[in-house]
């Protein structure tokens, strides 16, 4: 399923319909250069060719997507969000046409197994990791009627194996860009699942985060991206980084969508003992269409939104918006500690070992690596593929990351500066119910040759991050037609009523913008 050639097709000219269509721009292939690499491409599955008498409009609209696929991710100045798509689409969609999500395509992220894809986590290493199971997460899926289109490329090793990294680029699939300016980069590590929903291949997608890697891509991308609290959904079969702070969650175009497809994934896990502690809702949707913030008290990371005077301005929009719909904004003091970033990397680096060298030695079948060394070895050996842009330090620093009493006292630190004395304080001093901030800057060009360049830091998401609690980002505007998120953020368990939130948030908001209203896209005769 996966070519290492260069594609036929240039992307000529490409409107993003997002939810937040009101600074969607143009990227055309010739503005700007891009770096030239090879990318997969991406094979149509058979039978979707053609449309035949009974087919439904699911199965048109997936049938549509594939095309637009085709068309628009392939190629040297193409999207490449999507490293392969599932052979019996069509099938799918015909079987869930009955079920709650009525045949709705998602894109998965390429750490999460599927029964009928390679799971590679972008890396060659991994490359025929057809395990031939789906992940809890993905069985409840398709009970639930959602299909699966097809695997979303993402920063190698979900960002995690060097410090020098590129988002959006691993050897399997290559760089994916933004849909917004080709030159732009994607944020990861969910980088293909962003950009394949904002450039409308599916109508959904499930990324992974340990430390921003839903929220930050959803914002760039202009999407809807919800961060689940950790244990809301099932990391079984899903390779990991980190078991205090790895979690799936939904990237769509509306909060109700996200919504909707946690609704779906989330559930107990036998296997994840975390997941047996949640407190869920059976609907996530309920209650999102009367959902009010009148009276509410939400409080203001002003700290957090940078120094970029353009942001600053939309955040104060938003600010606005939240007024309008009747909550009481509070300023609210918070600076991070120090202690809490030293403790950081040793956590996530000793964590990795144990959760990879777990998920390895346990895969089906008795070829590849199986342990972390494993990997370092093999990227070593392949160092021409695999470590042409960046190294793997993090890889080699977690190998010799062992000091089990050393992670039991950062992990307490963790737990404590970032829940009793981070949000569960900054919610209970400022008698407020949830934490709002810019969600991240605008994005930057990619460079794979320097490696990711955030110009400053914007947003807090690395509060609920490391915490494991809920956090949301909905489009809040542009700069210069790229896309800025508004965070809001809250308590652990409180994934509901950080999801109203968010939903009264993009009402307040998109009722002030003009009507817009958009033809179907049509696949080429």
């Amino acid at each position: 399923m996966i070519h290492r050639t260069i594609g036929r097709s240039a992307l000529a000219l490409l409107l993003v319909t997002t939810a937040s269509a009101a600074f969607a721009q143009e990227a055309a292939a010739d503005d700007k250069p891009v770096v030239r690499i090879e990318v997969p491409k991406v094979e149509l599955p058979p039978g979707v060719e053609k449309l035949g008498p009974s087919s439904g409009p699911a199965e048109a609209t997936a049938v549509g997507q594939v095309y637009r696929i085709m068309r628009f991710d392939d190629g040297p100045q193409g999207i490449n969000a999507v490293i392969a798509l599932a052979p019996d689409i069509t099938a799918q969609v015909r079987a869930a046409q009955r079920l709650p999500l009525k045949g709705r395509t998602v894109l998965v992220k390429d750490n999460i197994e599927t029964r009928e894809l390679p799971t590679t986590a972008g890396s060659l290493a991994l490359k025929d990791n057809a395990t031939g199971r789906d992940a809890p997460l993905i069985a409840k899926l398709r009970a639930a009627g959602g299909v699966v289109l097809g695997k979303a490329n993402l920063s190698e090793w979900a960002n995690i194996r060097s410090s020098g990294s590129t988002s959006g680029w691993s050897a399997v699939g290559g760089l994916t860009r933004n849909p917004y300016a080709i030159d732009r980069n994607t944020c990861g590590s969910s980088s293909g699942s962003g950009a394949g929903v904002a450039a409308g291949f599916a109508w959904a997608a499930i990324g992974s985060e340990t430390n921003g890697s839903i929220t930050c891509p959803a914002s760039i991308n202009g999407l809807v991206g919800f961060k689940p609290s950790v244990g809301i959904v099932s990391r079984t079969h899903v390779v990991p980084i980190s078991s205090s702070q790895d979690t799936a969650g939904p990237m769509t175009k509306t909060v109700y969508d996200a919504a909707l497809l946690l609704t779906a994934i989330a559930g107990e896990d036998q296997a994840d003992p975390v997941t047996l502690e949640a407190k869920r809702v059976t609907d996530y949707t309920a209650g999102l269409d009367t959902a009010s913030l009148k009276g509410v008290r939400i409080g203001v990371l002003r700290d957090a939104a940078g120094s970029r005077a353009d942001v600053k301005t939309l955040f104060e929009a938003a600010l606005a918006d939240l007024k309008r719909a009747g909550a009481e904004v509070v300023d609210v003091e918070y600076k991070p500690s120090p202690e809490m970033w030293a403790a950081s990397l040793p956590v996530l680096l000793y964590e990795l070992r144990v959760e990879m060298d777990k998920y390895l030695s346990t895969r089906p079948g008795t070829g590849g690596p199986r342990s972390l060394a494993d990997l370092v070895t093999f990227n070593a050996a392949n160092a021409r593929e695999e470590l042409r842009w960046f190294g793997q330090d993090l890889f080699e620093q977690a190998l010799k990351t062992t000091d089990a009493e050393a992670y039991a006292k950062n992990i307490a630190t963790l737990r404590r500066l970032t829940r009793a004395e981070g949000i569960d304080k900054l919610l209970a001093d400022n008698k407020v119910s949830f934490l709002v901030a810019p969600t991240q800057g605008p994005a930057w060009s990619t460079d794979l040759v320097n490696g990711d360049n955030f110009s400053g830091r914007i947003g807090a998401g690395y509060l609920a991050a490391i915490a494991g609690y809920p956090h949301i980002t909905v489009p809040m505007g542009g700069v210069e037609g790229l896309p800025i998120g508004l965070s809001i953020m809250g308590g652990q368990w409180q994934d509901h009523e950080v999801l109203k939130a968010g939903a009264a948030y993009e009402k307040a908001r998109t009722a002030k913008l003009p009507a817009l209203t958009f033809a179907p896209w049509k696949p080429s005769p």
